[in-house]
């Protein structure tokens, strides 16, 4: 179900009032019947390999809670197996088959691997990972098992944040689904506002940078330097206001119910360092390689060189996670790459560094966005090949080139501005306050009509789903 849809709106509204109106245990098993049915409106037979994770995660906790010694450590790597198998067959078998057929097409032999016709469950990378934090902190000592099968089952489904995050820790929100709340109108005003400006940034922002991006992208061959560097410009804002947006939502609708879920995005176009930009952008993700592969693998307490393989290594990982071809993972490594030349930069050519005044942090600002922006072409292209090529039409780029786009004048204009609405919003760090009733219900109207009249409800798909 999407969020941006007339189904999830009525959705929304029936499963809220039904919340409030039951105690707390009605409001878990409404809320994991109502999880349960906004998955399978995607793909209703992949919530079987949703409760095979769940089973298994829900006893490999107990049982890790139960156990000593090496047994236990064989536990976690069973669970683990079991979680990233799943993950590893449905998302990278076809990579997998592909890379496999080319190798041995050149070799001019038969591939052994067999065909299989599926495609990826929604949101397998999300829940998966939701789950494996649960059994790697239960491991840790840091969480106690969840003996409430629903109330587990609930932590990994929980509808807002079931399909594109953020990644919780079980630290964070098992304990939240034992508390029963009270109504509290100021959250219900506060988690609609954040809804509104999340729908906001989807449906008027996104999805209409999407329409110029779309047009670019398709044939980028057939596109000057000009109209790409244009289009990876905008779908720059337009993968930020979609997955931001989206999160927005997620925690908003949450916050309606008096749950708090972590902020996942927090102005990351107004980074100064690509170690910075990752402290900001998709947070929940950035943090859970930090705490479940950076650190075991050593993070900082090993040599330099071992150190700068392991942050390469986990922007590799990170890439693949985000898709089973080789753009993402040149996307992860780019970003790699990034932060391991500015560590020896400021290492080993400390005069290269830039002061720390307004000058220095703006040029580092930009700098940053101009990278990030580049990597972004491979993130969006629909291979390696296209975005060669898009990277050597901007790279010979000039102002004198013909400039072609979907949008008409004031269509094109409108995007821009609404850019830089985005970017003074979030520069300012404006917050709606909404603890005014009828400041509250004049924004809302407010943002019911620019939606409704603003909004493009073409390009409904998240793109985050996708992983």
């Amino acid at each position: 179900m999407l969020f941006n849809s007339l189904h999830f709106f009525i959705f929304f509204i029936i499963v809220t009032l039904g919340y409030w109106s039951l105690g707390w245990s009605g409001r878990w098993k409404l809320l994991l019947f109502a999880s349960c049915y906004f998955y399978m409106i995607f793909q209703p037979v992949y919530i079987i390999i949703l409760f095979f994770t769940i089973i298994i995660d829900y006893f490999a906790g107990i049982w890790l809670e139960n156990t000593a010694g090496k047994q236990r450590k064989l536990l976690l790597i069973l669970s683990i197996i079991s979680n990233v198998g799943i993950l590893a067959f449905f998302k990278y078998y076809h990579f997998l088959f592909d890379n496999v057929n080319h190798i041995f097409g050149f070799l001019q032999v038969k591939n052994p691997l067999p065909i299989f016709d599926f495609v990826l469950p929604i949101g397998l990378s999300f829940h998966t990972f939701q789950a494996m934090s649960y059994t790697f902190e239960v491991y840790r000592g840091n969480q106690k098992a969840e003996r409430h099968f629903g109330i587990y089952a609930l932590y990994v489904m929980f509808y807002p944040q079931l399909v594109a995050g953020p990644i919780e820790r079980p630290q964070n929100v098992l304990h939240q689904f034992h508390e029963t709340y009270q109504y509290d109108w100021e959250k219900v005003k506060s988690g609609l506002m954040m809804m509104a400006w999340g729908l906001f940034k989807k449906v008027v922002i996104a999805d209409r940078l999407a329409m110029f991006v779309d047009f670019a992208y398709k044939n980028p061959s057939e596109q000057t330097g000009l109209t790409l560097f244009m289009a990876t410009f905008f779908y720059t804002f337009q993968i930020y206001c979609d997955f931001s947006g989206y999160s927005d939502i997620a925690l908003g609708s949450a916050r309606v119910m008096g749950f708090d879920l972590m902020e996942n995005f927090r102005t990351p176009y107004f980074s100064t360092s690509i170690s910075e930009f990752w402290r900001r952008w998709h947070i929940s993700l950035s943090t859970w390689f930090r705490d479940y592969l950076y650190i075991p693998l050593g993070g900082n307490r090993v040599s330099e060189w071992r150190r700068y393989f392991n942050q390469f290594f986990v922007f590799m990982v990170s890439g693949l996670w985000h898709g089973a071809a080789w753009t993402f993972v040149i996307w992860g490594s780019l970003h790699g790459f990034y932060l391991i030349l500015a560590i020896l930069r400021d290492k080993y050519l400390p005069k290269l560094s830039l002061p720390k005044n307004l000058l220095g942090k703006s040029i580092n600002l930009i700098s940053t966005f101009l990278l990030v922006m580049l990597a972004w072409v491979f993130f969006r292209a629909k291979g390696t090949h296209d975005a060669l090529v898009i990277l050597k039409k901007i790279g010979t780029l000039s102002l004198s080139q013909s400039f072609k786009t979907p949008l008409n004048n004031v269509e094109m204009w409108f995007s821009i501005g609404l850019i830089i609405f985005l970017l003074w919003k979030e520069y300012k760090f404006f917050h709606i306050d909404t603890r005014n009733s009828a400041k509250f219900f004049g924004l809302s109207v407010l943002f019911i009509v620019i939606i409704y009249f603003f909004g493009v409800f073409e390009t409904n798909q998240f793109i985050y789903f996708q992983f």
